[in-house]
């Protein structure tokens, strides 16, 4: 057994030939680019690319396994220079019925073994989404009916950053995701947290203790991915290794979720939208407390507030801890020029975040930086909570 690093949510920007692929995402953000920083810059030993239902990604797959860098696998993922395992996946937004009879949305991660497999499920998914071309599109069916349509083509479904207010189930369309998957919620194996939720907000609702918690980067650019990852106990890096450690098979598991505070998160408390900013005070809240007024979007951990059925947090045993890990990005000080400095003697951000000591970094960039690196690392910092949109901030400690 190993353990090994897996951020299983990256978006594609562009294809290879520059078509649009996720309209956010960074021009650069293509299949061939992804696995190169993973396995370059990264340290990443898996990753999920979410965008492998485009015909244009489709493409762009076949023609980055005729170069010979990369190849498929028996057990599921096409491996790059034996350095990483490429899980394909694709983004599908479902129509949901919400709790209050209205029509809501969320988005669903859906894994599988082999191209052939996301091939034919693109084909079938052309049936229900306009346009497969682009990334994380609509479709006119709910997640109970597209669970079927995974399962067909031996693929797995994850419901997507579940708590944020836009596109998910427990933010936009439902306080039990039971109730929308019914007879099929067993069929679940893991969740994805997002960025403004942890472990112990997300341990306050009892359906919840049987799934396995993913922390996930939901990159729209290079250097955000591995923002928030897993550290996973495997046999070796395979689609189906993956997917007994989600199930916690065969002594397979994830040891570890590291993501950001949930403050850092750009969803975590209400906001006012007519002040344009969060709004402090005792969760939940319901109305600004300056200018009165109910336009607002209800931030995850008010959210939480409102449907949890738990009065304190209570983890299963077998729950593993949910690290604080602030990206090299989110430091202050840190520019482009100082982080490819770090990477250049000191090859992956992994290596800098878990192995280095501050002696390490001090000869590189200074003593200034490092303290700013560790202390980073170490939770010695303060954080202004984001919200409606807008990350929250990291200052250093005096």
């Amino acid at each position: 057994m190993k353990e090994i690093f897996a951020d299983l949510h990256v978006h594609i920007g562009r294809s290879e030939n520059g078509k649009p692929i996720k309209i956010t995402a960074a021009r650069s953000l293509n299949f061939a680019n992804i696995a190169k920083e993973c396995a370059d810059r990264k340290g990443i030993q898996v990753v999920g690319i979410i965008d492998c239902a485009s015909p244009y990604v489709i493409e762009d797959i076949e023609n980055f396994l005729k170069t010979g860098e990369a190849y498929e696998i028996e057990d599921g993922g096409i491996i790059y220079k034996d350095k990483v395992c490429i899980i394909l996946g694709s983004e599908i937004e479902t129509s949901e019925i919400n709790d209050e009879g209205k029509t809501g949305s969320a988005h669903n991660l859906c894994y599988f073994p082999k191209l052939k497999d996301i091939k034919a499920f693109s084909e079938e998914m052309k049936t229900h989404i306009k346009n497969m071309t682009l990334s994380s599109q609509r479709a006119n069916i709910s997640a109970y009916d597209l669970i079927d349509i995974v399962k067909k083509y031996n693929g797995i479904l994850v419901p997507a950053h579940v708590f944020t207010p836009h596109k998910s189930f427990y933010g936009n369309c439902t306080s039990r995701m039971k109730r929308i998957f019914k007879e099929k919620y067993d069929d679940i194996c893991a969740v994805e947290l997002g960025l403004s939720s942890d472990t112990f907000l997300a341990d306050k609702i009892s359906e919840l203790e049987t799934k396995t918690f993913l922390t996930n980067s939901d990159a729209h650019s290079l250097p955000k991915i591995a923002r928030e990852y897993n550290k996973i106990l495997v046999e070796d890096i395979s689609y189906k290794e993956i997917l007994k450690a989600l199930k916690n098979e065969g002594g397979r598991k994830v040891l570890c979720n590291y993501g950001l505070d949930p403050k850092l998160g750009k969803y975590h408390r209400t906001f006012c939208e007519n002040c344009g900013k969060p709004i402090e005070g005792k969760a939940p809240v319901f109305t600004c407390n300056e200018c009165e007024g109910s336009n607002i979007t209800m931030g995850v951990f008010d959210r939480i507030e409102v449907i949890k059925d738990k009065k304190d947090t209570i983890s299963p045993k077998n729950r593993p801890p949910y690290i604080y890990q602030i990206p090299l990005t989110f430091i202050p000080g840190l520019g482009k020029k100082t982080i490819d400095k770090l990477l250049d003697n000191f090859e992956t951000e992994m290596n800098i975040l878990h192995k280095l000591s501050f002696d390490d970094i001090e000869g590189v960039v200074g003593s200034k930086t490092a303290k700013a690196i560790v202390d980073a690392k170490d939770g010695n910092v303060s954080i202004q909570a984001g919200g409606g949109g807008v990350y929250g901030k990291v200052s250093c400690k005096n």
